[in-house]
């Protein structure tokens, strides 16, 4: 399977506090693909580089055979790859449909007001924006909000409408940022069905997540960060019985049973 996103020695630090230390890794097209770590591992500033939000020091960052490397935000969702964020974003006084026309509007390169005066701009490509809208309205379950302000919605309901945002130009890849994060299981499972759907439909995900039993039902594969670095990689049952992997998160190894018994 080839590689839709390929990570090549991406390093980035703050005032001299390396935060991520030469990072290599791939996603492969049509994976969802984990992202683990403890706190401090790095995890938040690799997608903030993958992204644009943050600039790399060094490395490359590759979306489908396209160097993104250099390309700010919006750029690199023009180039196809999209995400959400661990703090929810999304406009609070604006009803549901109008949140995704802005979205859309941003993704195109136009400005939110060309969404909402239905500028000449917007309204070149405002029909095909409306049906994209509501149909992702639909598919999260919450077309009953759809004209209601995005403030009545419950949290859960928000991660939904960011997700929505996130797809409305229908990228090739998304990275979601702690989805499921502050959210009750009912959403929990009803997210991880949105997910498979949209990933059946073509759309590869890599997903930052401090959830490990989400992650692991629903990744193919799991990346596992510790200290600016990636510790290993491989299948969610691979990566659970590591002990590299318990020694990041717990600060201890669990010993084997063909180990000789610690000397009282």
């Amino acid at each position: 399977m080839s590689a839709i996103l390929k990570v090549e020695n991406l390093s980035k630090a703050f005032s001299g506090v390396r935060a991520v230390r030469e990072a290599s890794f791939e996603v492969e097209q049509g994976s969802i693909t984990g992202l683990i770590g403890p706190n401090g591992s790095g995890k938040s500033t690799t997608i903030d580089c993958i992204s644009g939000f943050q600039r790399i020091d060094a490395g490359r960052v590759e979306l489908d055979g396209d160097d993104i490397t250099n390309l700010d935000a919006p750029g690199v969702a023009r180039a196809g790859l999209t995400r959400t964020f661990q703090n929810v974003r999304v406009y609070d006084s604006f009803d549901l449909l109008d949140n995704l026309l802005v979205a859309d509007a941003a993704l195109r390169g136009l400005h939110w007001y060309d969404a909402l005066l239905r500028t000449r701009s917007f309204r070149s490509v405002s029909a095909a924006a409306e049906a994209r809208a509501r149909e992702l309205i639909d598919v999260m379950g919450i077309s009953q909000l759809i004209h209601a302000p995005a403030t009545v919605l419950s949290y859960g309901q928000k991660k939904l409408l960011a997700f929505a945002a996130a797809m409305m130009a229908r990228p090739r890849m998304i990275v979601l940022d702690e989805p499921v994060a502050g959210v009750n299981p009912t959403r929990i499972n009803e997210l991880a069905d949105i997910l498979r759907k949209a990933n059946a439909g073509g759309i590869s995900f890599l997903i930052v997540e401090h959830n490990v039993e989400f992650i692991n039902s629903l990744c193919h594969k799991v990346i596992v960060f510790d200290q600016g670095r990636k510790l290993m990689e491989g299948s969610p049952g691979t990566v659970r019985s590591d002990p590299r992997v318990l020694d990041a998160y717990l600060g201890i190894a669990p010993v084997s049973r063909a180990d000789p018994a610690e000397p009282t």
